[in-house]
């Protein structure tokens, strides 16, 4: 059995870092992470696509460290919920997932995020559960004994469905029971603390509710910060939108996409999906606030630590030498990767089949941008096709893209 550790410099960083509200407060929650008291922990991801990103790996972070203090935590995956579809900041209705769907989705997600979670302590393991294993069982009684705790009026309290009605825009009956669902997860499993962002406070409330009712017993809801940028307000990673950095990125990718994160976003970046300590970033954020460092070198930084935790130190610094040679000083990298391609052919198909843009027309704004170079020669004719002059010549697809062409 696993010993719990009750240093108070540890508890007071983990009630401290990436953290914005812990409710019912935050000095119960160290009281009783103080006891000595082994608790259970929480958090649930709905598989709605098959990678995940650094927003969810803030989450996870925290969750290990509640581990190592010797708490029991449950890696929850929202296989069922998923179904349901979160309305959770949405101006509109979810897609439905199949069973299929969901399945297809989390294939990876364990190997995702292995570096940041001991999967394998045999000491202290982390549970890994799905809620399609209760929710599924559900009977049509037990949703409306459930439902039963709250009024129409609770559920429309939600800021997206407040839009929705004013903006004329359907509601859906199902969207009503994500939050229900969410919340029987909590009685379920019987939890002390569920973690979540806090675009999923509402939801947690729910399962907060549920536990007291049916159950007799308190919760927290320990909330961690959203990664948002703190000028135009927006989230920095989302799995809908395909924005951000995701943990399935190769390390030049990963490297590259934290690059190309706004200087703003910086501090956070490093509060939230770093391990570099508190003091230090508080002196990066000063430094930027006096532009005693450039933003540029702060964001190596950044990249280089981000990358070393999910590829491991040799590999952040080949990324980061291929950054500094390859963007920087705009140099072609010395292993480039090889396509075959038949004389005639339209370049615009070209760079789709490769995969180094999503469509014709995705391929067609980066030749029209200035985005597809040959030799350092950039294309601008949309409607150029592949001749034998082009054979051996080094393709330029955006900022990190590079193949050495085989005319046949």
């Amino acid at each position: 059995m696993a010993k719990i550790i009750t240093d108070e410099k540890l508890i007071d960083e983990l009630l401290e870092r990436s953290v914005e509200e812990v409710l019912p407060s935050k000095g119960g929650l160290k009281k009783l992470l103080m006891s000595g008291k082994k608790i259970r922990i929480y958090i649930g991801t709905d598989p709605t696509g098959t990678s995940l990103h650094l927003g969810h790996a803030t989450n996870y972070i925290i969750l290990e460290k509640f581990r190592k203090l010797g708490h029991e935590v449950i890696f929850l995956i929202g296989d069922f919920t998923a179904r349901i579809g979160d309305p959770t900041d949405k101006i509109s209705v979810r897609k439905q997932l199949t069973r299929s769907d969901v399945k297809k989705n989390i294939k990876t997600w364990l190997k995702q995020v292995k570096p940041v979670i001991s999967f394998n302590d045999k000491e202290n393991p982390v549970k890994i559960m799905f809620n399609h294993d209760w929710l599924s069982k559900l009977t049509f009684e037990d949703v409306i004994k459930l439902a039963s705790n709250f009024t129409v009026q609770q559920m429309l309290e939600r800021d997206m469905f407040e839009k929705r009605m004013k903006e004329e825009k359907p509601i859906y009956l199902h969207e009503f029971f994500y939050p229900l669902m969410q919340g029987y997860d909590s009685v379920v499993m019987d939890v002390d603390i569920e973690m979540c962002g806090n675009d999923q406070k509402f939801n947690a409330l729910i399962g907060r509710t549920l536990l007291r009712k049916l159950k007799d017993k308190e919760k927290f809801v320990f909330i961690t910060t959203l990664l948002e940028n703190p000028v135009t307000k927006e989230k920095m990673m989302s799995k809908s939108l395909g924005t951000g950095v995701f943990l399935d990125e190769n390390d030049i990718d990963m490297f590259g996409r934290i690059m190309a994160q706004p200087d703003e976003n910086i501090p956070q970046l490093f509060t939230d999906c770093t391990y570099i300590s508190l003091d230090k970033i508080k002196k990066i954020k000063k430094d930027l606030e006096n532009s005693k460092i450039n933003p540029r070198d702060a964001k190596i930084e950044l990249a280089y630590e981000i990358t070393k935790i999910y590829h491991g130190e040799k590999k952040a610094n080949e990324a980061k030498e291929y950054f500094e040679k390859v963007i920087s000083r705009k140099e072609t990298p010395e292993e480039v990767k090889e396509e075959k391609i038949d004389e005639g052919e339209r370049l615009i198909d070209f760079i789709v089949k490769i995969k180094l843009a999503q469509s014709n027309a995705d391929a067609k704004r980066k030749i029209e941008q200035g985005g597809v170079s040959l030799d350092g020669e950039i294309i601008k004719d949309i409607q150029t096709k592949i001749s034998k002059a082009m054979d051996g010549k080094i393709l330029k697809v955006g900022k990190r893209e590079f193949r050495k062409i085989v005319v046949e």
